[in-house]
């Protein structure tokens, strides 16, 4: 029932509609005594603990310190609940509590399919496949100097390293300056047995045993390859910067020249302090181990610098250099496998300074030579998995 103001003839709420009462002339509604005011009821439907009050507000406006006297009960915690006003949660609305979607039914899932398989790839890939055909080409390693033994040595440790690490290649050595075609051991008469065994495609991927740049080497090999009529392929030196670094780190713990572990200080103490890398194969070798010593310099935090030891810039005019900046105890850390360096070559290092040994057939070295391998084969398009004439050593 409405009342009407005779003043204003407008409709007065009476109080139990919810709804503050309009007094005649515009005054402010009026306090309800607490016995009059309404029950607060709160609605603990919503998680989280939100209450909704289900009453009406009675008699204290939203701007009184009397509104929300009463405590709020909280209801259960949801799982995952990110803080938020209410609304904005997942799931929930003012009006209650709605049905979450399942994360199945929402989203779509992706399921596994089969993928061909593809070549390795990666810092850590495999350097030769696990398995080659019959017709692969071998691993031909062309050893420099007429005396090389092949039977003993760098040579003879490398190829079985190799031999052990990768069963699928057919791993052989061979001297570059050899006996001619009646030597077995001669490149040419491996060669030739090579391409007697694989009439079809490349027989051979030949890769001088150097450890840096070496023309005289290289033309060398060259010229045995194509004397010997065959299709062979011939890859680069075995190099890498950083690895060689590594070596010739390793080399001279081993004769107590520097400290064992990887330096990363500034503050060490090692029994020289500069190091000298001595090359073969004149000023190009030289100047392709410039990377190397400053790699080498960095892992140990001392001068390091290069020379040839069958050209300028000498051994001797480097030992004068490290003087000259300072260095009282050097140390020579030859820079080359082995059979490439000749009796003069050695003769050259005795300057009265301590020095390592040469790098030999170090795990480095392996795998740099399967990886020049395994370069080759991308490149000639070798399949990585084999047919059924697949085998897993070679007799």
């Amino acid at each position: 029932m409405d009342v009407r103001d005779p003043s204003a003839g407008l409709p007065i709420r009476q109080p139990s509609d919810g709804m503050p009462s309009r007094q005649p002339g515009g005054a402010l509604p009026t306090r309800q005594s607490p016995a009059d005011e309404p029950v607060r009821q709160v609605s603990t439907d919503q998680p989280g603990g939100y209450g909704v009050f289900a009453g009406d507000f009675g008699g204290g406006d939203f701007g009184s310190s009397d509104f929300g006297r009463a405590p709020l009960a909280r209801g259960p915690e949801l799982p995952g609940r990110t803080p938020g006003p209410l609304g904005q949660q997942p799931g929930l609305s003012a009006r209650g509590p709605e049905r979450v979607p399942d994360p199945v039914e929402a989203f779509p899932v992706r399921r596994p399919s089969a993928r061909p398989m593809r070549p390795s790839g990666g810092r850590h890939r495999r350097a030769v496949p696990a398995s080659l055909p019959q017709s692969a080409p071998a691993l031909v390693i062309g050893v420099p100097g007429r005396d090389a033994d092949l039977s003993a040595g760098p040579a003879a440790e490398l190829a079985a390293v190799l031999r052990v690490d990768n069963p699928a290649v057919d791993v052989r050595a061979a001297r570059i300056d050899g006996g001619g075609p009646g030597d077995p051991s001669d490149l040419r008469t491996v060669l030739a047995d090579a391409a007697a065994r694989r009439p079809e495609g490349p027989c051979a991927v030949v890769i001088p045993l150097i450890a840096t740049v070496n023309p005289p080497v290289v033309h060398r090999l060259r010229e045995a390859v194509a004397a010997s009529g065959t299709n062979a392929v011939v890859s680069g030196f075995i190099n890498s910067n950083a690895m060689i670094a590594e070596v010739l780190h390793i080399r001279l713990a081993e004769s107590g020249l520097a400290r064992a572990d990887r330096v990363r200080l500034f503050s060490i103490v090692t029994n020289a302090d500069g190091v000298l890398i001595a090359t073969v194969g004149g000023p190009d070798g030289a100047a392709s181990a410039n990377v190397t010593s400053v790699l080498l310099a960095a892992r140990l935090a001392i001068p390091v610098i290069t020379a040839s030891m069958d050209s300028p810039p000498s051994v001797h005019e480097g030992a004068m250099r490290l003087k000259e900046m300072g260095v009282s105890r050097l140390a020579i850390a030859p820079c080359f496998i082995g059979p490439e360096a000749t009796r003069a070559d050695l003769d050259s290092l005795n300057i009265g300074a301590d020095c390592a040994a040469p790098l030999g057939a170090h795990s480095n070295i392996a795998k740099l030579a399967a990886l020049t391998y395994g370069q080759a084969l991308s490149r000639l398009e070798i399949p990585d998995v084999a047919g059924p004439g697949t085998r897993g050593a070679h007799e």
